[in-house]
């Protein structure tokens, strides 16, 4: 049996740094060099997951298959990495003292004095070693390469326990099995404009204190690192200069992998875990398009984004990253208005007038409009507000979770007339209650509670704008996270007035889709559609309202989208002529999808 090979992402000097896209990015790396790759991210917070975490202080809480609610990063990793993970490729503190304080009341400890060391750091390590195994790449058997990310900075109290478990495990999988890369911080002083290196031998000195050396450097810095630099950090470091590696600042993230693999990344790595079997070399011909395309995108599409928590843009880092994947799928580069809801309300008139005039401003001059959710009553108006205006004014768009909850609000308030619709979460004594609590969930427990995971979703009408993106197909799986839903006893009465709902689950009893059928494209979706969006796969419903905000939704709903045509560019290694046949040309498929990589490669050799 073949041993796991482990390549650890630890961080220090400041937060922030980039861990979970540089963790990404070597994993793509080593994809695409012929090897099947796992991702474990480990967070030392005591909460059991991120599902009780503030957006503001936490970002985004991504949902997976299986219901787990994780850390952001294992977003990255299934978008870089194009993955299936599980809840327990999150590891937190509170899991693990869980794990280990069930197995003291069962008396499995024999009766022995529980501490940290041992129990709590072979926990870690067994987890690790455990979940590693699980394929999560649709293939059987496990992966060659585990890459780990420890969050937060080395120093920090929390990670104690970790950095111990880590520090054994690399002794406990042995050399040539274990590859620690340290992602540091070499700030550049604007008053002697130096790169300096005493923040990242600090942060490698305090690594080695803890029993843990750094094979690889990668270093953040706004520039790449002169020669003279690497030298004095290979010495003090006492790491080779040529496993020092920099991440300098770049227009879109596509780019990371690509410095990584010009910078010979994987070469360094192998080099570490006795690899040397590994021929192929990273090609990143899609990633390299991707990246110079979306640098080159002029044309705007403009997408207000109306939420609560418009001050953190992580909260909605994966909305963000299916509108690009929509944008740059449809040629357009992407700009998003962030609006608060509140600022949308009467009472922002009144207390803040130029706030809400702003609001308002970016709100009507935006192409398309997307509501996500959220809980809590905090800027509940100002969406509701946000949604009718669209609707009235043929505006694309888009309302996920909440958003689609408030879109049917609005809809009984101003089309049924019944003033006082509401949801019982921000009214329970509402004499029109549009929205309920789920019959099956919890009031008293908010952690793990929801309506979680992967659900299905049964197409209720064969020629709606929703059946089309997805390709009409009977019944689609997407990733769920709420506690209330649209009320069934409600629905006949709205269906009357003309919303239109396009998807349900399979007892017909829980709303999943509505639309507007009279409008150019207005759809609500109680499901996250955003959690699946892959770069050049991106998410069927964002694609939508893309192509709708920029005048393209006949393009994109357009049938035959897998009917091919041959094209042919002369320049030799050219991205459209990938796979060419005997004839040189390459197979396209008439696709919205791929037209922007062909309208650059023209552009480029035109």
């Amino acid at each position: 049996m073949k041993k796991m090979k482990y390549v650890l992402v630890t961080g220090g000097v400041v937060s922030g740094l980039g861990k979970g896209v540089t963790a990404s990015s070597i994993g793509l790396l080593l994809k695409e060099c012929g090897l099947r790759v796992t991702s474990i991210k480990i967070d030392p917070y005591l909460n059991k997951d991120a599902g009780t975490m503030s957006p503001f202080e936490h970002g985004e809480v991504f949902v997976l298959d299986d219901g787990g609610e994780v850390d952001l990063d294992l977003g990255n990793y299934e978008r870089f990495l194009d993955v299936q993970l599980t809840s327990d490729n999150n590891i937190t503190t509170g899991k693990i003292y869980q794990f280990v304080l069930d197995k003291e009341r069962k008396g499995d400890y024999l009766g022995k004095t529980v501490q940290v060391v041992p129990h709590i750091t072979d926990a870690i390590q067994e987890w690790i070693e455990r979940v590693a195994m699980i394929p999560v790449d649709g293939k059987e058997g496990p992966a060659d390469v585990c890459v780990i990310e420890l969050g937060g900075t080395i120093g920090d109290i929390e990670s104690m326990p970790f950095i111990e478990a880590l520090g054994q495990f690399s002794c406990r999988v042995g050399v040539g099995n274990f590859c620690l890369i340290h992602v540091s911080l070499v700030p550049v002083l604007n008053v002697v404009g130096e790169q300096k290196t005493k923040p990242t031998q600090h942060s490698v000195r305090g690594l080695r204190g803890l029993g843990l050396a750094p094979n690889i450097l990668a270093c953040r810095s706004t520039m790449a690192l002169d020669d003279n630099v690497k030298e004095k950090l290979s010495q003090f470091c006492h790491v080779s200069a040529e496993h020092i590696i920099t991440l300098y600042d770049v227009p879109n993230i596509w780019h990371i992998p690509l410095l990584l693999r010009d910078q010979k990344a994987h070469e360094a790595i192998f080099k570490v875990l006795n690899l040397p079997c590994i021929t192929e070399e990273p090609s990143l011909m899609e990633w390299t398009t991707r990246a110079a395309i979306c640098d080159k995108l002029h044309e705007p599409v403009r997408i207000a984004i109306v939420g609560k928590y418009t001050g953190l843009s992580d909260t909605y880092l994966s909305i963000l990253k299916a509108l690009l994947h929509a944008s740059f799928a449809c040629g357009k580069k992407l700009i998003v208005d962030w609006v608060p809801a509140s600022d949308l309300e009467d009472m922002t008139e009144i207390e803040n007038l130029d706030a809400y005039k702003a609001a308002w401003k970016l709100l009507k001059s935006a192409d398309g409009v997307l509501v996500p959710g959220g809980f809590g009553d905090r800027g509940v108006q100002g969406k509701i507000l946000a949604a009718k205006h669209a609707r009235e004014n043929r505006i694309p768009f888009l309302g996920i979770c909440l958003g689609m909850q408030i879109a049917v609000i609005e809809f009984a308030r101003s089309v049924l007339g019944l003033k006082d619709a509401n949801s019982t979460e921000f009214d329970p004594n509402t004499r029109n209650p549009c929205v309920i609590f789920m019959p099956e969930g919890s009031k008293t427990h908010k952690g793990g509670t929801m309506r979680l995971g992967s659900r299905r979703t049964y197409f209720q009408v064969s020629d709606c704008k929703s059946v089309k993106l997805y390709g009409n197909r009977r019944f689609i799986d997407e990733r769920h996270r709420h506690r209330y839903e649209v009320n069934p006893d409600m629905v006949a009465r709205l269906e009357n007035a003309g919303l239109s709902f396009t998807g349900k689950d399979q007892t017909g009893q829980r709303m999943e889709i509505i639309e507007l059928p009279d409008h150019p494209y207005y759809i609500g979706v109680q499901f996250h559609p955003e959690f699946k969006s892959r770069p050049g796969k991106p998410s069927a419903l964002f694609l939508g309202l893309i192509g709708a905000a920029c005048g393209q939704l006949n393009a994109v709903l357009q049938p035959g989208l897998e009917s091919q045509e041959k094209v042919k560019c002369e320049t030799v290694n050219c991205p459209s002529n990938k796979n060419p046949n005997q004839n040189g040309y390459a197979t396209k498929p008439t696709n919205i999808i791929t037209d922007a990589v062909y309208s650059y490669c023209n552009g480029v050799h035109s």
